[in-house]
């Protein structure tokens, strides 16, 4: 058989994968058709505005540069699956919170949901893609209830094709990939879907760089991928702690190591921590699958990568505490940044949404360090350019699973950075937004108390220039011996 020619797009879930995703599509391939459904209806209106509901730079330009031409955003699931000839499946995962393998195991409630309306609504023979973050041999799961509630004459081919983008740089990441890989089996029709869904991608990117390997090598990679990125940052954090206590640079071990040819650069920036919601998830994930094939050392490894982040950000809170002669009770203290990462709006945990409805579990350490503040008591200032007031507040109180009255009391935010800035005897740098760089120091070391600390977990600041004005700078990863 040849390969089906794609012509109409489903995509379900209209998230941070799903929507940037299948917008770029609909902008690179005129001819298809590309569809994305969600159930929340203020989310699909937010896509059908001027306020995307995602922050990321250049989608705006997409999105609007195809919608209402080859892209639309629907909340009619059922028309949209009976209309494509691939969907995409790119709905929640989240790391389940009770059962077996609570705070490890993906939750895959609504991967199985979207599955099973698949099988239900579809008429015609369909390519079904995995483009959620899913353990290795779930494509299994999917085909079984796929198989078990088909029509007669429909049959479905299942692929994995996982995400590798970066929130900050998914549009760059979309139009020029490192890789896209493709995870079909290894039969004439896992072949011929397979190579249905690299003609679509071939439109413009290089063939080359489309990979095409086993279903289970694809699930496999995504976790592997994260998993090893994860490990170099916290890897590099590791070391951070060291040099504070010797009195070496991170910056400058990082860039010798980075040096070598073997190693490389990249994700070698120490930091409080990471965050966004694949690291932590994928690694836990994998932390689980490891436990189920009982290989417990393997299990062990990958989760001190995850301790180690832990420790980070718990290592960084306690050095504000301590500088701040062992108290911040009643002190005022500035969070500038409360993303996990710049040119994102994004920071937030897990919440539980409608079915097939996408979310988000991004784990800013923001949130960590601003919940340590809480228990010490702190009068807590937070400033963020990017991410709403209500998107914080869900972060503090877990999703409304807190009461916010008393949180209220020890937190205030702002939408000016001097505002927040203004009495406070910390300044705590958590994101490293390009106007961290540019701000008037002088003025705001002008409407501060004396001393005043200000703590970089970002290494983005000119420290020189800093405590010349009179800051006394505390920087990760740089010790105060000489």
């Amino acid at each position: 058989m040849a390969p089906v020619e794609v012509k109409k797009i489903c995509c379900i879930g209209a998230g941070y994968v799903g929507g940037p995703t299948c917008a770029v599509i609909a902008l690179k391939c005129p001819h298809i058709q590309v569809t994305i459904v969600d159930l929340n209806q203020e989310r699909i209106d937010a896509w059908n505005s001027d306020n995307l509901p995602i922050y990321e730079p250049g989608l705006d330009e997409v999105v609007k540069s195809a919608r209402g031409k080859n892209l639309f955003f629907s909340t009619n699931v059922d028309q949209a699956i009976a209309d494509a000839d691939l969907i995409f499946v790119s709905v929640n995962t989240p790391t389940k919170k009770s059962g077996i393998g609570a705070g490890f195991a993906a939750d895959l409630n609504y991967l199985q949901l979207a599955t099973r309306r698949i099988a239900e609504v579809a008429t015609s023979s369909k390519i079904v893609v995995e483009k959620s973050t899913v353990p290795c041999r779930t494509a299994e799961s999917m085909r079984t209830i796929l198989e078990a509630n088909s029509k007669p004459g429909c049959t479905f081919d299942i692929l994995s094709n996982p995400e590798f983008l970066a929130e900050g740089t998914a549009i760059s990441d979309l139009f020029a990939p490192d890789r896209v890989l493709i995870g079909s089996l290894q039969t004439p029709s896992g072949l011929d879907a397979c190579a249905a869904l690299t003609n679509v991608y071939s439109n413009w990117v290089p063939r080359e760089r489309i990979l095409t390997v086993g279903l289970w090598s694809s699930e496999l990679t995504k976790l592997a991928a994260n998993a090893m990125l994860a490990q170099r940052i916290s890897s590099i954090n590791a070391l951070s702690a060291i040099c504070e206590a010797t009195g070496a640079n991170i910056d400058e071990v990082a860039y010798a190591v980075g040096k070598d040819t073997r190693v490389g650069p990249k994700f070698l920036k120490a930091s409080v921590g990471f965050g966004g919601s694949c690291f932590q998830k994928d690694i836990l994930n994998l932390v689980y699958l490891s436990e189920s094939l009982h290989l417990p050392e393997v299990a062990a490894y990958w989760r001190a990568v995850v301790e180690m982040n832990d420790h980070q950000k718990d290592r960084f809170a306690r050095k504000v505490v301590e500088t701040l002669f062992n108290t911040i009770t009643g002190k005022k203290v500035a969070l500038l940044g409360w993303a996990f990462k710049k040119d994102t709006g994004d920071s937030t945990s897990n919440v539980e949404v409608q079915r097939l409805a996408l979310t988000s579990a991004r784990e800013s350490p923001a949130i960590t360090i601003a919940n340590h503040f809480i228990k010490e008591r702190a009068r807590i200032q937070v400033y963020d350019p990017q991410v709403s007031d209500s998107q914080i507040w869900l972060d503090l109180t877990d999703y409304k699973t807190l009461p916010l009255e008393p949180i209220k009391q020890h937190v205030t935010i702002f939408d000016d950075v001097y505002e927040a800035t203004k009495g406070a005897e910390a300044i705590v740098i958590l994101t490293e937004w390009d106007e961290f760089k540019q701000l008037d120091w002088q003025k705001i070391y002008d409407n501060c108390p004396r001393p005043v600390f200000v703590f970089d977990g970002r290494l983005i600041l000119d420290r020189a220039a800093i405590e010349k004005i009179g800051f006394q700078v505390k920087t990760i990863g740089t010790g105060d011996r000489v």
